[in-house]
């Protein structure tokens, strides 16, 4: 018998001990397709994942939200046929904001990326958009969302967060370059929700009446104007009001000072997106506006506050997955990660028929074959509960090619995307610091990122830190590089150390 015991292995292996296919890429159809159903070991990683904590969300723990309507002004049928985004439907609808790393008791006012998700409540099923304050992300492969999220948590043995763990994270996957660089910047500590924009981030589907697809990315602009906190305002205000942003957002709903945005589009011709000169489904990259303007849509507006925070806000359940007529997913890798993730975060987070609270009902008829499960309270009587059956309860047998869908034909394959001519991972974050940003947010940039790596940030992981922000910007790079150096503490010299 062969000892297999207190043997070391290179890598990591799954849950089951086997050797672990990969960590850094899931598993496609070629580089570009669609992920697969049998890559088991993503999908333990992500069911994992969405158990890790009870109960509370796993990330974007801490939030609070509203209800409202949207709007539609402008006629943009010859993009979709989705009926709330036809000229003059107005459709009710949820918001939530959050932050990301900080837990359910953390400070409104901490820097982090804002949660800008929203649920419509169509007459052809609920659509859920699920966005940031931020048009990018971390992270272009879902196989590397649970150890983005558990590098910004904290640490096994102290319990406490850590900057040298965020930043060895970072450094260690240049594509997070273009998110942090917002992160650091202004928009990572917005004055209020109200004050902020909100992107759906990736890209997704349109398709018209005609069954002519295009891709589209959504951003809403505020009416009220966009208002940051500097880091001491924020600090201060995270220790006098730690719900600053909840009391804000609902106090200003109750004296009727409701909070608007205007959602906006761009849209891309369905064949641009193979030869564009990077990856549109690059959840890390933005589209050049001068190559796709944008397209006025709509007005969202948040008139009414919720009666209870726990049924209608911590109880509202969201995944990019629930679209509707008119509306579909894109080869965004991220984007099909979260379709499964989210609604399995639910499942175990509020339980098997979440989609049966109030706040996640749709408004329009349910007809499905989900059946029993924990909490069942909205059924289907004595009908069939199998497909097909002989006594008249209807189903869905679409076959042949889908209307949402596109082609895809490939080896499977654990990859990157494929490089577009001008995918790289620091040019746009580059253009964000020379371009937008003013020479005093270039200076707040630089103290910011300074003071993060200031905070225990130790070698290899500093000098991969200094690196990193020279590719984005070589003079920004340098300035934080040499701050850090003149804010560390000399060696102790001979014989002056510890006892």
């Amino acid at each position: 018998m062969t000892d297999t015991t207190n043997k070391t292995s290179k890598g990591s292996t799954t849950g089951a001990g086997a050797p672990a296919p990969s960590d850094r890429n899931s598993l496609t159809v070629g580089p570009d397709g669609p992920i697969l159903l049998h890559d088991v070991h993503f999908l333990e990683q992500m069911a994992h994942f969405n158990r890790e904590k009870v109960p509370e969300r796993q990330p974007h723990a801490k939030g609070a939200g509203a209800f409202g309507t949207f709007e539609t002004t402008a006629d943009v049928s010859a993009y979709t046929k989705a009926a709330l985004f036809q000229k003059g439907c107005t459709t009710e609808m949820l918001a939530r904001f959050s932050t990301v790393a900080g837990e359910s008791g953390s400070p409104d006012t901490w820097r982090d990326v804002r949660g800008f998700s929203l649920k419509f409540y169509t007459d052809e099923g609920n659509y859920d958009l699920v966005g940031n304050n931020t048009p990018v992300f971390f992270v272009r492969d879902p196989m590397k969302f649970p150890h983005f999220i558990r590098s910004q948590k904290r640490l096994p043995d102290t319990g406490l967060r850590d900057n040298n763990m965020q930043w060895d994270f970072w450094t260690h996957n240049p594509e997070t370059a273009h998110q942090v660089t917002y992160l650091m910047g202004v928009r990572g500590l917005p004055r209020t929700w109200r004050h902020m924009n909100g992107y759906g981030s990736h890209t997704y589907m349109w398709i018209n009446a005609q069954g002519e697809k295009f891709w589209v990315k959504y951003h809403f602009h505020t009416h009220q104007g966009m208002e940051y906190f500097n880091n001491d305002e924020a600090k201060e205000m995270a220790g006098s009001d730690a719900d600053y942003h909840r009391r804000d957002l609902f106090e200003s709903i109750a004296k009727g000072e409701h909070p608007s945005w205007t959602l906006s589009v761009q849209i891309m011709p369905y064949d641009e997106a193979k030869s564009y000169r990077f990856n549109p489904f690059d959840l890390t990259k933005t589209w050049s506006h001068k190559d796709y303007p944008l397209i006025e849509v709509g007005k969202m507006t948040l008139n009414r506050n919720p009666e209870n925070f726990f049924a209608q806000i911590e109880q509202a359940a969201f995944s990019p997955g629930n679209t509707v007529p008119g509306i579909g997913l894109s080869p965004d890798k991220m984007l099909l990660g979260r379709a499964f993730a989210y609604n399995d975060a639910q499942r175990n987070r509020i339980g098997t028929n979440f989609h049966q609270l109030p706040v996640n009902k749709p408004k329009n008829p349910v007809n499905t074959y989900m059946f029993d499960g924990q909490m069942t309270y909205e059924h289907s009587g004595n009908q069939p509960v199998y497909v097909p059956n002989s006594y008249g309860r209807s189903y869905a047998d679409n076959t042949g090619t889908m209307e949402d869908g596109w082609e895809s034909d490939g080896d499977m394959v654990r990859s990157a995307y494929t490089l577009h001519a001008e995918d790289d991972d620091f040019s746009q974050p580059g253009a964000l610091v020379r371009d937008v940003f003013s020479d005093d947010q270039r200076s707040q940039l630089v103290e910011t990122v300074a003071g993060s790596l200031l905070g225990g940030v130790r070698s290899p992981v500093l000098e991969r830190a200094f690196e990193y922000w020279k590719s984005v910007d070589p003079e920004v790079g340098q300035r934080i590089e040499d701050k850090v150096r003149a804010g560390q503490a000399p060696e102790p010299a001979a014989g002056m150390g510890e006892a």
